[in-house]
This record gives C-alpha cells, sequence and structure tokens, in this order.
C-alpha cells in the first residue's frame, strides 16, 4: 500500500520480493488470526522471512464497533493462539489511550475569541463577552 499521496500517482505496481499467502483462522466467537506465510513470485514457500501473525478484534464503543489489528510474535500457529489475549489486551489499551487522547485534542481547541478583536467584541455586533478562556 501506498504511504504517500505521490506514490498513488504512478502505476500500482505489486512488489515481488513482499509476497505473502494469507490463511485465515477464527473461533468464530473470539477473533481471528491471519497468518501470512512468505512466497516468492512463483508462490512457492520464502523460507528466508518469517511467517507474521495478525490477530483481529473489535472494539465495542459507544458509537459502534471499532476493529483493532495487532501483530502476534509467535512461532507456530499454536503459539499465536496462546499469546492472542495478551496481544488483543495490549492492542485494547493503546487504542483506548489514543481515543482518550484523541478527544482530550478535540476537547481543547475551542478558542474564544478577545475582546475588541476585529470587530468582534462589545459593541461592534459581534460576540459578546470577554474571551478570557483560550484553549488551544
Amino acid at each position: 500500500m501506498a504511504g504517500r499521496p505521490d506514490d498513488m500517482a504512478a502505476e500500482p505496481t505489486m512488489d515481488r520480493s513482499s509476497l505473502y499467502r494469507e490463511e485465515i483462522f477464527t473461533d468464530r466467537k473470539v477473533g481471528t488470526i491471519r497468518v501470512l506465510t512468505p512466497v516468492a513470485a512463483n508462490g512457492s514457500p520464502d523460507l528466508g522471512r518469517p511467517v507474521v501473525y495478525v490477530g483481529e478484534a473489535q472494539l465495542l464503543t459507544t458509537v459502534g464497533a471499532l476493529p483493532l489489528s495487532f501483530e502476534i510474535e509467535a512461532r507456530s500457529l499454536e503459539d499465536a493462539i496462546e499469546k492472542y489475549a495478551a496481544a488483543a489486551k495490549e492492542a485494547f489499551e493503546r487504542a483506548v489511550q489514543e481515543l482518550q487522547e484523541l478527544r482530550r485534542q478535540a476537547s481543547s481547541s475551542i478558542i474564544v475569541p478577545d475582546r475588541g478583536m476585529g470587530g468582534l467584541g462589545p459593541g461592534s455586533g459581534g460576540f459578546p463577552g470577554g474571551g478570557r478562556i483560550k484553549l488551544s
């Protein structure tokens, strides 16, 4: 996936040296583990690169479900299953912290204009009040 907007201007091409075969495992209750097996361009396994295990879950919020995706440091599918809960908990905590930070940033972006600022002060037909509170 392109990281910068100007990368999208060029014709999208796949990186032949970074291919993975994807398998999905789920218990249909808690979550999903995606196993990404590195492969060569001809589809044969690429033993020079490690298999990647990616867990997926959902964080239920007041505005709906927030999908979470997180890497699981594991040597096998069985190992990834054992480590799923701890990795999911860490991803949940990180997501909650990020949501709290976004909420904090949104609440601190309120700006009240100063008195006499460009026709916005009292008597100018602008906003009434002093404007002593400034948060940014």
